[in-house]
């Protein structure tokens, strides 16, 4: 008798100050398998969002391996890994949301891409804007104040 693997899908996000949106994204995702996300390393996520993450890249893979519908974890160590992350976990899909559509079309000859809609008006970006703005900063902390002679 046969068996066959369970379907393998893999993902990626930097999963930083993590909310309900993100909850959804893997939620959805794992309704196509077995789900397996990387993670950026925080020099990654430095170069790609010009900022580094407000949690270590070793905090967000515990807060993303302790989610019921992942089934595993890894770190992504560089731009441009993503096929060879692909080949190793044998994916069978790569789900990322709509925001990245057409980017990873190219790896469609290593396993199926699906891009699955994003949570309306919700992002990490617009949290973190939203905190600094609400945040009084000490007039002697702030970048506008003339430096003290």
């Amino acid at each position: 008798m046969r068996t066959t693997r369970p379907r393998r899908v893999l993902t990626f996000g930097t999963f930083d100050l993590f909310h309900v949106g993100h909850l959804l994204l893997l939620e959805r995702a794992a309704t196509y398998g077995e789900l397996v996300v990387g993670v950026p390393v925080d020099d990654l996520v430095l170069a790609k969002k010009e900022r580094r993450p407000v949690f270590p890249d070793h905090h967000r893979v515990e807060i993303v391996r302790a989610l019921r519908c992942v089934s595993g974890v890894f770190l992504e160590e560089g731009p441009g890994l993503k096929r060879r992350y692909l080949l190793e976990h044998r994916a069978d899909l790569l789900v990322m949301g709509d925001d990245w559509a057409g980017h990873f079309d190219e790896l469609g000859d290593v396993c199926e891409v699906v891009y699955l809609p994003r949570t309306p008006s919700i992002s990490t970006t617009t949290t973190i804007e939203a905190i600094a703005a609400s945040v009084e900063v000490p007039a002697e902390l702030r970048a506008d104040r003339a430096p003290a002679a």
